[in-house]
């Protein structure tokens, strides 16, 4: 059997996993485009999915989103182009930067949430709140385990 009919017949972890984030991601950007947000990519999730509405530092983003610093700052100046962001001195460190959603951010914001618990909530009824509250826990204790990786002291 090939390694594709293999892993088509019996995707892995990390297929399925993929599956289901690009199946939310679909839904959750082509309703956003719907309601006012067409400019919106995938990759701004990495700042818009983890912004606090008083503003994050941009080293909080890249941890919480496992993006490196670096790649966290180019999407902070796309969407700060788009009109999502704005960058402004943090009150607690005068030399550090906040990255603050703007009227146009937390719009986005409110409207993502909304969407994506509509999501959850389909496949909560479709699969009964029980299982699925057991396959999020279980999708949580995956993402949270220690890789090779860690466990060996190498950095990603």
């Amino acid at each position: 059997m090939r390694r594709s009919e293999r892993k088509a017949a019996s995707p892995d972890l990390g297929i399925l996993a993929n599956r289901a984030l690009h199946a939310v991601q679909r839904e959750l950007f082509r309703t956003l485009a719907e309601q006012g947000h067409p400019d919106l990519r995938p990759r701004h999730g990495a700042v818009m999915a983890f912004i606090d509405e008083e503003g994050s530092r941009a080293t909080d983003l890249a941890q919480q989103s496992g993006q490196h610093k670096q790649v966290i700052g180019t999407l902070v100046d796309e969407l700060a182009a788009l009109g999502y962001v704005r960058r402004e001195p943090d009150p607690d460190d005068r030399r550090a930067k906040l990255v603050v959603p703007t009227e146009r951010g937390l719009d986005q914001m409110q409207r993502s949430d909304a969407i994506v618990a509509e999501i959850e909530a389909r496949h909560a009824e479709a699969a009964g709140d029980a299982a699925y509250d057991a396959f999020k826990r279980l999708l949580r204790q995956v993402g949270e385990a220690p890789s090779a990786d860690v466990d060996a002291g190498v950095t990603p």
